[in-house]
Parts: C-alpha cells; sequence; structure tokens
C-alpha cells in the first residue's frame, strides 16, 4: 500500500513510516498536483481537505482526528491495517525510503559514542544517508501503537 499525505499531515506521514508504510508527504497547494502526483505514483491519498475533489481511479481518505494519536488510530481503521512489528523502523523517517543494514564498523564515527558501544545492529538510509538503532524510541512507539489499540 503506497499513501500520499497532504501537507497539513506531515507528522501522520512520519509516523507512519515508522510503521514501515510507504508514506510519501506533499507539500504541494494545488490540488491538481496531489491529484496527479497520486496517479502517477498509484497512491492513496489520505488528507484533512474536506476541498480535494473526487476523482475517478484514485482513493481519497479525509481524515476528521486532529491530534496525532487520534489520526494514527483513524488511518489504521479506515485502511484496514495492523502496524506489526516486523515492518517497524524499516523505512527512513525524513524520505521515506527503505533502510538496508549496515555494517556496525561502518557507522563508528556517525553515531554517538555510547550508542556505538550498546547497539550492535545499525541500518542507513541510501538516500539521504541518515543512521538508525533499536535504542528507547522502539518501545516508545510500540506504547503508542498499543494505546490505539485499546
Amino acid at each position: 500500500m503506497k499513501l500520499l499525505l497532504t501537507r497539513e499531515l506531515g507528522r501522520l506521514a512520519r509516523w507512519l513510516r515508522i510503521m514501515g508504510f510507504d508514506s510519501e508527504y506533499t507539500r504541494q497547494n494545488n490540488n491538481a498536483s496531489v491529484l496527479m502526483q497520486a496517479l502517477r505514483e498509484d497512491r492513496t491519498i489520505l488528507t484533512r481537505n474536506h476541498h480535494l475533489p473526487a476523482s475517478r481511479g484514485i482513493k481519497i481518505l479525509v481524515l476528521e482526528q486532529e491530534t496525532i494519536k487520534e489520526q494514527l488510530g483513524e488511518t489504521l481503521r479506515l485502511l484496514r491495517i495492523d502496524p506489526g512489528q516486523e515492518r517497524m523502523f524499516t523505512r527512513c523517517t525524513i524520505c521515506n525510503k527503505e533502510l538496508t543494514a549496515v555494517a556496525k564498523e561502518s557507522v563508528k564515527d556517525k553515531v554517538p559514542e555510547y550508542v556505538f558501544s550498546t547497539q550492535e545492529d545499525f541500518y542507513s538510509c541510501g538516500t539521504c544517508g541518515r543512521i538508525y538503532w533499536h535504542g528507547t524510541h522502539w518501545g516508545n512507539v510500540r506504547q503508542l501503537l498499543d494505546s490505539i489499540k485499546e
């Protein structure tokens, strides 16, 4: 499933990426440009914009909730998706590209010393170069997702 989130849903795009969903984010203010991108990339549009016109061949979901936690819950329900742990942290939260495992030694000078000494597994974005590892944020994300399910 490929998603396109409109400019008012930037935080949601980041959270969906954390959960491993292909979630592009557009800052476009032009409805036609948003629709064209969704059509060209075969993406479902998530928006809070009630004025985005319906278009054949493009699925558009208008979110009603305002807080990020509520938006996540609403999105998961509308799309009927389960944020399984196996997908978490498989995408770059910044540019949406898939992460690849990298050798620990290759990130020695790119991560804090404590992180390097306490972590074994590292992942990198081939596009923007950002480095990821399983830190305390992993548990925090899991707690938030568990609270949404309740």
